[in-house]
């Protein structure tokens, strides 16, 4: 797509400039073998001789411009082409294309003002050079011949009158000033009239513009023909004067913040045959454009237009030849392009389009070469394809295709480079691509593709991409699959789990016919053995052979090959041996992950340029020294969790200031955690568990105030828990700070942590009450979970480089995802992909005294809630049962009393209860809930009585329901309750009975009554059991 907008902008420069020279008259140029008849004007010799002198030539470009006698003539200046009739100077161009050699490192800072001299002048090129910022252009006018000006890259910041000095160059054609800065113009200015019209193409592009440029550019209503304001801060409506630009042929309108406005004014623009508004917030259905009978390249690329699109939409557009109209939300099935015969690249990635694909969607588009529907929710078999004989490109990636590959699906597409079929349901095995002779990327991976690799691969000579990772594709990859395959550069046969079961059967001889720069074999049985093919590739920037059951020593020259290395994963093998005498310079920062293997002895500090090292779960040990050097300051993950590390950290953390995440767990790391880990100002993760560390937080933590999870449990810190980690490090989402001495009360500063999810102070020394604040803890008293995990980015790279296409294959980011260890329901768990929806706050095993305060059934959010092994006291709080979410509770060995919370039984969600030992009496609630638990969990509670327990309890204990039970604070069976049950029998027996006694007319009735209903009975029983001897004598 950027490459249709380049060879476009190109055309039209070239076109413009060749019109100059057809207006301009013969031009001979600067070449120093050029012909040229006579000899340049003195007055302009003269007039850039002093142009020179402004400038800083530091790399001597301009050293044929000078006033010795081999230099008299101007006109064979590098830079300088005069008239071949008048002598006159007639171009100046000092781009860096001109003078650098195509080099970006070359190039002029100084003043770049031009004297009147010159006035012939037609053509001026100063980009990419570095001229002191001007405050006016105000010598422009006096190059009244000007008819190209390229200013570009040259910072204007402060010249307000831009406009008015363009509007004073009579016979000016062309305009570019790219990324000038420009600053919005004077309004005075804008409504200045230029004498002439001539100015048909103007490039604004890269400046920081708003809509009121327009103003300006309406005095050219007639002349423009290209247009480009891209990449500006243009707001709002599309402004109605571009209805107007009758001339207008190229706009380029991407990378703005344009919200809409009348589309339809575009229809007036007969001439428009490329529009661009890509980029930009434009909503809405699709503008009706058949009008544009002109136009070849529409772009629309990353808006918000929605809606359907119809068949009417594009009809008229015969001459369209670039569509894009990818990342919008246009949705339903795929719309009929059948009338645009001349379309060569359709793209309609990233929207909603439904449906599955008919054969008659682009069964005329025989000229098209490239197709991108991915990112869409197509459905059914692949499509056919095969009248699209023109077809080079085609990605159908990241949708609901299913079925099988079928060979005659693209048999005809023998044009075909590029086939992406990856992340859709496709299933059975591969088929046999042998017609497509042209093809140079195939990726079919995350699909469900079975069975073995056909060795008719290595017969399609260009491939330079293989991607069939994430498969379940099976049987032996040998060299016959190569055997062709020249031009490979990446090679992705991958898997996401280590059951894979392709593996290679290479000869430990074999020399590939490919130098490969991405390597990428996870889960591929390789091993015993460290592949000796690796050795013939020198170029590799990719290589991840992890979980490839390789068990040998590593090879000294392995790291030889790895200079350029950008990413490097070796995890999950059995590899062995050590980094003794590794002398290596990388030439990037690479990120290296050779964790889970045998690796032995101390960390070279060569090492320590990499951008992210992951060494944990080995045998490595000694020291951590090698951070101690300034060459460390790339590195940002650093985990060295699970060796054998001991001594003290050393105090230079300052060398590694770009720290995002530090792990040292698990090891023998001794002594006081070093001040200098206060330096780490970026750090969001850091985790020192396992480790024998004492002392105290240092204070300088607090200066790290991107912290997301401080993981420091299971040392030997201690003192109080530092007010400064509620104050300062507002960010945390997890703390541990369990298995540790810490001691004092709990600051009641921690109740700032509004984003905390997980909090362990457990198994430590600390006393007083619980601060009735926890109800602060904004996360913990929102239910459900975050949307995302507690993770971070790392970079895997750029790009191939001289890959065709060139970016087909781009390196992708690859997150680290946080984990913690914490005690769930007895056990200590680990959670790494599951650890957002952990909700936690454990304060066990310490010594903290006082009543459970209410304000924690706040805490709506929590999943698990761990106060056991304290000197709690007082009753469970009656609104316990608000803790919904609660799937663990433990309370155990405490000292609470009274009767348990009948709204406990309400928590339907609890899988883990735990109120042993403590003082707890009265029955057990009634509900499915608690009496589902094993009675161990009521152990230690003598005065405890009902199911589970076999105590039941006593029998003049009133069964209340649950459903009726009130507060349970308030007792029901009381002395009163007594009372009136007595009063309430008396009234009703004597009421009855007292009545039959006196009243001698009541009490005949009554008998009357019982006498008839036994009559009633009898006879009801005796003709039901004459029915049921009948039925059993049939």
């Amino acid at each position: 797509m950027q490459g249709h907008r380049m060879c476009l902008k190109l055309f039209l420069a070239i076109s413009l400039l060749l019109l100059q020279c057809v207006q301009g008259g013969e031009v001979s140029h600067n070449h120093r073998d050029a012909n040229v008849t006579g000899r340049c004007i003195e007055k302009e010799r003269q007039a850039l001789l002093a142009f020179k002198r402004g400038l800083v030539d530091k790399f001597d470009l301009l050293s044929s411009w000078g006033s010795e006698a081999q230099k008299q003539d101007c006109c064979r200046w590098i830079g300088v082409s005069c008239s071949n009739q008048t002598g006159h100077v007639l171009q100046l161009d000092l781009s860096y294309k001109v003078v650098g050699a195509d080099s970006w490192d070359l190039f002029f800072i100084g003043s770049f003002q031009l004297r009147w001299e010159i006035s012939n002048l037609q053509y001026l090129a100063l980009r990419n050079n570095g001229f002191t910022n001007p405050e006016s252009l105000g010598w422009l006018p006096f190059l009244s011949s000007l008819r190209h000006l390229d200013l570009s890259t040259t910072n204007l910041n402060n010249v307000f009158d831009w406009p008015e000095a363009i509007n004073k160059l009579p016979e000016l054609t062309n305009l570019t000033l790219v990324e000038c800065d420009l600053p919005f113009p004077i309004l005075s200015t804008l409504s200045y009239i230029n004498s002439s019209k001539s100015l048909a193409g103007v490039d604004l592009s890269f400046n920081s513009l708003s809509t009121s440029i327009f103003l300006w550019l309406s005095n050219y209503n007639t002349s423009l023909v290209y247009l480009d304001l891209s990449n500006n801060l243009l707001a709002g409506s599309i402004p109605d004067v571009l209805g107007s630009m009758s001339s207008l042929a190229h706009l380029n309108l991407l990378e703005n913040q344009l919200e809409g406005g009348d589309l339809h004014s575009f229809s007036s623009l007969c001439s428009l045959q490329s529009l661009d508004l890509s980029g930009n917030d434009i909503a809405g259905s699709l503008p009706d454009l058949t009008n544009l009978s002109s136009l070849a390249s529409l772009n629309l690329n990353d808006n918000k237009f929605s809606g359907v699109i119809s068949g009417t939409h594009f009809s008229k557009l015969s001459k369209l030849q670039f569509l894009d109209l990818s990342s919008n939300d246009l949705a339903r099935s795929l719309p009929d392009l059948t009338n645009l015969s001349s379309l060569a690249s359709l793209n309609l990635n990233g929207n909603k389009f439904s449906g599955v694909i008919s054969g008659t969607h682009f069964s005329k588009l025989s000229k098209l070469q490239f197709l991108d529907l991915s990112s869409n929710d197509l459905a059914g078999s692949l499509p056919d394809l095969t009248n699209l004989s023109s077809l080079a490109s085609l990605n159908l990636n990241d949708n609901k295709f299913s079925g099988v590959i079928s060979g005659t699906h693209f048999s005809k597409l023998s044009k075909l480079q590029v086939l992406d079929l990856s992340s859709n349901d496709l299933a059975g095995s591969l088929p046999d691509l042998t017609n497509l002779s042209s093809l140079a990327a195939l990726s079919l991976n995350d699909n469900k593709l079975s069975g073995g690799i056909p060795e008719s691969i290595g017969r399609l000579s260009k491939l330079q991409i293989i991607d069939f990772g994430s498969n379940s594709l099976e049987g032996v990859i040998s060299e016959t699959h190569f055997s062709k395959l020249s031009k490979l550069q990446v090679l992705d046969l991958s898997f996401q789990n280590s059951s894979n079961s392709l593996g290679l059967d290479i000869h430990a001889d074999w020399i590939p016919p490919f130098q490969l720069d991405r390597i990428i074999l996870a889960s591929c049985k390789m091993g015993p053995y460290f592949p000796k093919w690796l050795q013939t590739q020198k170029n590799f920037s990719y290589l991840d052979i992890s979980d490839a059951g390789i068990s040998d020593i590593l090879p000294s020259w392995f790291w030889s090959l790895c200079r350029n290395v950008e990413y490097m994963n070796l995890t999950g093998n059995q590899i062995r041996g050590s980094f003794a005498d590794l002398t290596l310079e990388f030439s990037h920062s690479p990120a290296l992950c050779l964790s889970s293997n045998k690796l032995e002895g101390p960390i070279p500090s060569v090492l320590s340029t990499a951008s992210y090292l992951d060494l944990s779960h080995n045998k490595l040990s000694e020291s951590i020294s090698f951070l101690c050097s300034s060459a460390a300051i790339s590195l940002s993950f650093l985990d060295l969790s699970s060796n054998n590390f001991s001594g003290q950290v050393p105090d230079c953390l300052t060398y590694v200031e770009n720290l995002v995440m530090l792990d040292l767990s698990f090891n023998a790391l001794s002594g006081k955690i070093p001040t200098t880990i206060g330096s780490l100002f970026h750090i969001e993760t850091l985790k020192l568990r396992s480790n024998r560390f004492v002392g105290q937080l240092p204070s300088s933590l607090k200066n790290c105030r991107s912290l997301i999870l401080v993981d420091v449990g299971d040392n030997k810190l201690s003192g109080p828990i530092p007010k400064w980690l509620g104050v300062s490090l507002k960010n945390l989402v997890v703390l541990l700070l369990s298995s540790n001495h810490f001691n004092g009360s709990l600051p009641t500063q921690i109740c700032h942590l509004t984003d905390i999810q997980i909090l362990d102070f457990s198994m430590n020394n600390i006393s007083g009450s619980i601060p009735k604040c926890l109800n602060n803890l904004a996360t913990l008293a929102q239910k459900g979970n975050p949307s995302l995990d507690i993770e971070h980015p790392v970079s895997s790279g750029g790009p191939i480089t001289g890959a065709s296409p060139p970016a087909a294959y781009a390196f992708e980011e690859i997150p680290y995802v946080d984990n913690a260890t914490i005690m769930w329901k007895g056990r200590k768990q680990t959670y790494k992909r599951t650890l957002r929806l952990v909700k936690t706050i454990d304060l066990s095993s310490n010594r903290l005294t006082g009543e459970i305060p209410s304000e924690i059934t706040h805490l709506v959010g929590l999943v698990s809630l761990n106060l056991s092994r304290n000197q709690l006291t007082s009753q469970i709080t009656p609104e316990i049962g608000n803790l919904q979410s609660l799937d663990a509770l433990d309370l155990s060995r405490n000292q609470i009393e009274g009767r348990i919370p009948t709204s406990l039984a309400r928590i339907d969600r609890l899988g883990f209860l735990d109120l042993s030992f403590n003082n707890l009496s009265g029955e057990i609630p009634i509900g499915t809930q608690l009496q589902s638990f094993d009675p161990s969990v009521y152990a230690g509670n003598p005065q405890l009585c009902g199911a589970p327990l076999k105590k039941m309890c006593a029998a003049q204990h009133v069964q209340t329901d649950l459903r009726n039970q009130g507060d349970d604070k308030d007792d029901l069976i009381t002395l009163g309750f007594y009372i009136s049950m007595g009063v309430g029998f008396a009234a009703g027996f004597w009421g009855v009975c007292g009545t039959l006694i006196f009243k001698r007319s009541w009490r005949y009735a009554y008998f009357k009554f019982l006498n008839g209903l036994n009559d009633w009975l009898y006879v009801r029983v005796a003709l039901i059991k004459r029915q049921v001897k009948d039925m059993l004598n049939r």
